[in-house]
């Protein structure tokens, strides 16, 4: 066990309120997340715990307090930073620091990648017309592809934003459905109708649907097309077939990005047939011009316990491998 103490400064109550927490709440959570012990008396503290936890303890205690001059702190942000100083990250210190951090601006404030696997995402995405990223749920890879696109369209360099997913059921049958086309296929594509109402608001996504600036449509309605000047996302493609995600990809015109989002652990094809994001993934793995980024259970950003849900899941898949 080692102590290391340290000062924040500027000594400021309103600051070191934002940063504790009501009832201290915040310190608490680094507590239970490094496992240290964190003592304080006004804007000295005292950090108690195994080497590596205490250093990773303050170096996010430092990068949380210097947050709080322009930010209310929440156990959202408070999570975040600590995804990108945990132990393991303490450990990794020798990689080489990334040059310049990617920053997308929206209506509702800046977004930027957490970690530096999101960061490296977001740089493919500016400098590559296809690309794909893989990995499990909470890695932000639908999210920061819709941000994306956004600002691509905000910059004109791009004339429409095309969001698609193929209309497979997770597992349960959902029978006859009313209404019309739209109506159909809108519980298939409601996080990317959630993501756009964060950046954009509601009613600005609904004029910007009315007049066909974003489209919205599920993956068969895009055979035939050829789509230029577009910002393409295809999400779920661990849902495709080997033939829709080849039609896909082969809809992309002059001028357009596209982003392939999945995650293979979670294909809701039946068995018999082969998810077509895996197979590609294989196919065009070394074809130049098309970038890959390939998400761990370190870049999970949602709840801590999903994070913990995910490595369960690896852990046992592991095990319970069938030996060939």
């Amino acid at each position: 066990m080692t102590s290391q103490e340290i000062s924040l400064f500027p000594a400021d109550n309103g600051r070191l309120s934002n940063f504790c927490g009501q009832l201290d709440t915040h310190l608490r959570q680094i507590e239970k997340r490094l496992q240290v012990e964190i003592a304080n008396r006004g804007n000295q503290f005292k950090v108690t715990g195994l080497d590596s936890s205490v250093k990773a303890a303050c170096a996010v205690m430092q990068k949380l307090f210097a947050s709080t001059e322009q930010e209310q702190l929440t156990a959202e942000l408070i999570h975040l930073a600590m995804q990108d100083s945990t132990i393991d990250g303490m450990l990794d210190a020798s990689e080489p620091v990334v040059e310049q951090d990617v920053a997308i601006k929206t209506k509702f404030g800046l977004i930027k990648g957490r970690g530096a696997n999101q960061q490296a995402y977001l740089r493919k995405i500016v400098s590559h017309d296809i690309n794909f990223g893989v990995g499990p749920a909470g890695t932000g890879k639908t999210y920061l592809a819709v941000a994306c696109a956004i600002e691509a369209l905000q910059n004109e360099q791009v004339r429409k934003i095309i969001l698609v997913r193929p209309a497979v059921e997770a597992g349960e049958k959902l029978g006859f459905l009313p209404g019309d086309m739209a109506q159909k296929v809108d519980p298939y594509l409601r996080p990317l109708y959630d993501a756009l109402y964060e950046m954009l608001g509601f009613e600005r996504v609904e004029k910007m649907i009315d007049k066909g600036i974003i489209e919205v449509a599920p993956l068969a309605f895009m055979r035939g097309r050829t789509l230029n000047d577009a910002f393409i996302i295809l999400d779920e493609a661990q849902n495709t077939t080997t033939e829709q995600i080849k039609m896909f990809l082969t809809r992309v015109g002059f001028g357009s990005t596209a982003v392939v989002t999945g995650d293979i652990t979670q294909t809701d094809l039946p068995s018999e047939k082969m998810s077509g994001l895996r197979q590609v993934l294989e196919v065009l793995k070394d074809i130049e011009g098309i970038s890959f980024t390939f998400f761990g259970t370190r870049d999970v950003v949602r709840h801590p316990l999903v994070q913990r849900i995910v490595c369960a899941y690896e852990a046992y898949e592991q095990k319970n491998k069938p030996v060939l």
